[in-house]
């Protein structure tokens, strides 16, 4: 027999405590309720329970006690109740009524030999079991209970609780075997009564047995010394109701659907078994020994075991299997009615043993996951107490002393190494110092302040880098990073002539300004290695906060300074180079204008007490060599452009890119894609070491011309092709020619910079590489990819090999000889660089009327997308025209009876500018006389009405766009001769050049003939 609260040691402790007694059980004078209650609930299958009171309160009282009892009491008229357990029927034993009330339940169905209880939320449910157990005639009340087959977890698939889950509509809304179970007690309380004395209910693992709501209490704690139903307040929502389980039921009919439900049922009849069976055994006994494992791993499922009041014989197989069923707290509702259904005892402890090894499983894995975190607990605790303990010692030791304290001392030593802290600075860290002394570490305010004496203790206050004030020095590293460039290095080596002067070395703020890739950015670092500073970079480019300047308030969560203080912390130095690329794209928004934010920055007369909205003290950024770079000046606002010193980088022409791409390009390409490698020189006599070998090539570019050359590796060129050679497997005839890279210029690359030059190249030495390694492994490539030629060397011949076909097949739109009447070509400036263009006019000639009239003329058509600018142009030149025209033959009215239709070429391209003028009259009059002009003359100026030629800029870019163009004669106007004159002479060679104050001068030179001579 195997029992978990063995009843016959109850009842036999109950009975020499009461006396023993056949009918009546009394409790003694020292024996309190609730321990007679603990007892009861033990004999609950033996005993029910009936009140006995006393004589002189209740005369008419049917209890059934003895006279001695009543003359024994007569004298304490205030003596309470008396509980008496009588012997009633259990079980088997129990009547077999054919029709009872109804319960629906949820969550799972309640296994016979159970006592349980039960939340009701139905009114009219909760009224009719009050009246039948208050009209009983002191017998027991019988009902059914249910499994609801749909939701039958009581909760909806939206997740609503179901508020009457007692109340059912049709017949198939409930499983058609239940159980016939006693009404023990039933008591009314709130919703929220029932919810604080919620606990664990009559199951081995502490969880409901079975319950309406999802609300159970506890037998025991819900029995009192008042079992009538009485005194219940009907107002209350709920009520909970003690069942005590008997047998299985079937369901045959439902007679009322209720509220509360009445059917019909038959009752089974007692299973039967003789226990010979083997697998019945082996059943029972793996079932057991399931129940013990499950106890020793579930301590809440061996200490509920405790308090089961149900024997457990271990050779009844359908006491076991309902038993196992009922401790099962991971089964599903389906599981569980399919126990309680079962007939047959092998399949019913077959599907009990399942459901038992689910709750082995799952407590395995709840002891598994609890001892895990228990150890991660009890590691962190661990640590925690060991660190503590560190703590301790070391502070009693004198060894180390709090977060705090060590921090503070940290910022005072950092302090004490700087040459020279400002008064205002001083004053401000030492008020944070003592603030942040007395802050406790837990304090909202003390990251904030921690991160405030960050920030102030790491400024660079007064410290001053070594600088570089050797001239030649600074003008071979300028020269060996970039080709060209003359301007920037004048300016730099001024800038380091006058601070060897002067003794000290003072900020400067430069703008270069030039098309893109012709080496703005990458001068920048050139110049802070030449002058021996750090070098700090940061792009303000669609930049529209001007917290990125001046940076955040302290009063914002996150705020930090702004890159300016961010620049002196990285290089912690006061005197950095910082380039600010791409100034001309500032931006602008509801956050602020940052282009004015820079005006404080960028100016020598303010800078020196700048002030951050983090810091909120003066630094001084007076000697910050500031290099910012711009593509269009004109996008950079007035004030701010005020207060730079603009140095203006024009683009390179073809001798000029050919040179950098020899002397840098190329080498730095073959290197990249491993088709060339470093030269290792041995050390000679004489030259014993690396360091004798860079002061013999210093000595040497020293002593050389300062002239640009080609030849001069030691002047221009990090990687000059001399220092590198072949790789390993690479062929030794592998080159690239001038003239295949003067092919590449003229007729691939025609942009001012380099950029598109350098991709090309490496799109050739990617094909060389792939082409070597594929000939080393003999491996096929495409049609594409093939070396095409029996040489590795690229020349002008087998170029479009490997870029492809070129993209400029003509310098000029129309060729040598005269052009067309209307057409002339003008010079333009871009952001690119400088350009030839075209302007042609062609003259609409309309006809006469019905009453013979002539019928337009006198309309100007412009196209080619100008600008506003560029269109008034057009207008100016048409009035000069016709003026003109008028001088020179008074008697042609062309313009009268021709509309003009004006174009400008490459028309998906803006075009703006004033500097078209006498390109558009002169290209009018040609069209108006019939006469053509030479195609290798081109022409820049703006026009007044009064035929004024007036001065434009970018002559040296107008200038190198011609001769890209070929073009031999130039107008230009006189006021831009001063800035012909400051172009290289290479790029004057060959040109003539006609300069013009008036059309006048314009005229004879399109023409070779003056307007007063025609």
């Amino acid at each position: 027999m195997f029992r978990f609260r063995p009843t016959t040691l109850a009842t036999s402790r109950t009975l020499q405590r009461y006396g023993n007694r056949s009918n009546n059980l009394q409790p003694s004078a020292s024996t309190s309720w609730r321990g007679f209650q603990g007892e009861h609930l033990s004999l609950a299958r033996n005993y029910s329970v009936t009140t006995v009171r006393p004589k002189e309160e209740d005369s008419d009282s049917n209890s059934g006690g003895d006279g001695n009892n009543s003359n024994n009491n007569s004298n304490n008229k205030t003596e309470p109740q008396v509980i008496l357990p009588s012997r009633v029927s259990f079980g088997e034993d129990v009547p077999r009524l054919p029709h009872t009330y109804a319960l629906p339940l949820v969550s799972k169905p309640l296994f016979p030999g159970l006592i349980t209880s039960v939340t009701l939320t139905d009114e009219a449910t909760i009224e009719a079991f009050e009246n039948l157990t208050e009209n009983n005639n002191g017998q027991p009340a019988f009902i059914s209970t249910f499994l609801r087959k749909n939701l039958t977890t009581g909760v909806t698939e939206g997740g609503v609780h179901l508020p009457t889950p007692e109340v059912i509509h049709d017949k198939n809304d409930i499983y058609s075997v239940g159980t016939f179970a006693q009404i023990q007690r039933i008591q009314r309380g709130s919703a929220s009564d029932n919810a604080s004395s919620s606990s664990s209910s009559s199951t081995a693992n502490g969880k409901s047995a079975s319950s309406a709501t999802g609300s159970t209490t506890t037998t025991a704690s819900t029995i009192n010394g008042n079992s009538s139903s009485s005194n219940t307040d009907h107002s209350a929502e709920t009520a909970t109701m003690i069942l005590l389980a008997h047998r299985r039921v079937d369901l045959v009919d439902i007679d009322e659907m209720g509220p509360p439900i009445d059917v019909q049922v038959k009752h089974w009849s007692r299973l039967e078994h003789t226990g010979n069976d083997q697998a019945i055994r082996a059943l029972s006994n793996e079932i057991i020994s399931t129940i013990r494992e499950v106890a020793q791993v579930n301590a809440l499922f061996r200490e509920s075991l405790q308090f089961f009041p149900m024997r457990v014989q271990g050779d009844n197989p359908f006491k076991l299997a309902d038993f196992a069923a009922s401790i099962s707290a991971s089964g599903s509702p389906e599981d569980l009615q399919a126990v309680l259904e079962e007939k047959d005892p092998e399949m019913r402890l077959h599907k009990a043993l399942v459901l038992l090894n689910k709750e082995r499983e799952v407590s395995k894995l709840q002891k598994e996951i609890s001892e895990k975190v228990e150890e991660k607990l009890s590691e962190a605790q661990r640590k925690y107490f060991l660190t503590e303990m560190l703590k301790s010692i070391k502070k009693e030791l004198g060894v180390e002393r709090d977060d705090k304290e060590a921090l503070i001392e940290k910022y005072k030593k950092q302090l004490a190494e700087y040459p020279e802290v400002p008064k205002e600075a001083m004053a401000t860290i030492q008020e944070e110092l003592d603030k942040f002394a007395t802050l406790e570490k837990n304090s909202p305010e003390y990251n904030v302040t921690r991160s405030y004496l960050d920030w102030l203790v790491s400024m660079p206050w007064g410290v001053v880098k070594d600088e570089n004030f050797d001239i030649t020095k600074a003008r071979q590293q300028l020269d060996r990073d970039h080709y060209g460039l003359e301007d920037v290095k004048d300016t730099i080596l001024q800038f380091i002539a006058i601070g060897k002067l002067v003794g000290s070395v003072q900020g400067k703020i430069l703008c270069l300004s030039g098309p893109p890739g012709t080496g703005k950015t990458s001068i920048a670092r050139s110049i802070a290695a030449s002058l021996g500073r750090d070098f700090y970079r940061f792009s303000v480019g669609g930049l529209s906060d001007v917290s990125e300047i001046k940076g955040h308030r302290r009063t914002y969560i996150g705020a930090m300074p702004g890159k300016i203080i961010q620049c002196l912390k990285a290089t912690k130095s006061t005197n950095p180079v910082v380039l600010i690329d791409e100034i001309d794209k500032l931006g602008s928004g509801f956050r602020g204008d940052p282009a004015s934010a820079l005006l404080e920055v960028l100016d020598p007369s303010q800078n020196f007490s700048f002030r951050d909205h983090f810091l909120d003290v003066p630094v001084d950024i007076s000697k910050v060599l500031f290099i910012c770079t711009a593509n269009e000046l004109e996008r950079i606002p007035g004030p701010l452009l005020d207060r730079l010193e603009v140095i203006k980088l024009s683009g390179y022409d073809l001798p000029e890119k050919v040179a950098i791409a020899e002397q840098y390009l190329v080498p730095k390409s073959m290197k990249e894609s491993g088709l060339m490698v470093e030269k290792t020189k041995p050390a000679t006599e004489n030259e014993t070491t690396d360091d004798s070998s860079e002061a013999t090539k210093d000595t040497e570019a020293t002593s050389s011309s300062e002239e640009t050359s080609v030849d001069e590796e030691d002047d221009f060129g990090t990687t000059p092709l001399e220092k590198f050679k072949h790789a390993d497997g690479v062929p030794s005839t592998l080159e690239i020619t001038t003239n295949a890279l003067k092919s590449l210029a003229r007729w691939y690359a025609r942009e001012a910079g380099v950029r598109n030059l350098a991709k090309y190249i490496d799109k050739i030495t990617r094909k060389l590489a792939l082409q070597v390694v594929a000939e080393s492994e003999e491996a096929e490539l495409t049609k594409k990819s093939t070396r095409k030629s029996d040489t590795w060397v690229i020349d002008e011949e087998n170029l479009s090999d490997y870029v492809g076909k070129p993209v400029f097949t003509t310098d000029r739109l129309y060729e040598d000889g005269a052009l067309p009447n209307g057409i002339v070509m003008g010079l333009a400036y871009t952001s690119m660089g400088g350009s030839a263009l075209y302007v042609e006019t062609q003259g609409i000639k309309r006809g006469l009327d019905s009453d013979g009239k002539q019928r337009g003329g006198g309309t100007l058509k412009v196209t080619g997308q100008l600008g506003d600018v560029m269109k008034e142009s057009t207008q100016i030149a048409y009035t000069v025209a016709r003026a003109k025209l008028s001088e020179l033959e008074p008697e042609n009215d062309f313009f009268d009876k021709t509309d003009i239709h004006m174009h400008v070429p490459e028309g998906a391209t803006p075009k703006d500018g004033p500097s078209a003028g006498i390109t558009m009259v002169t290209s009018m009059l040609s069209l108006a006389l019939g006469k053509p002009i030479q195609s290798d003359l081109a022409m820049t100026g703006e026009i007044s009405l009064t035929g004024k030629v007036l001065a434009v800029g970018g002559i040296k870019e107008k200038i190198m766009g011609a001769r890209r163009s070929g073009i031999k004669t130039v107008v230009l106007p006189s006021a831009c001769q001063r800035d012909f004159d400051e172009i290289p002479e290479y790029l004057k060679e060959g040109l003539t050049v006609h300069y013009a104050d008036d059309y006048g001068t314009v005229y004879e030179a399109a023409f070779a003939e003056s307007i007063s001579s025609s």
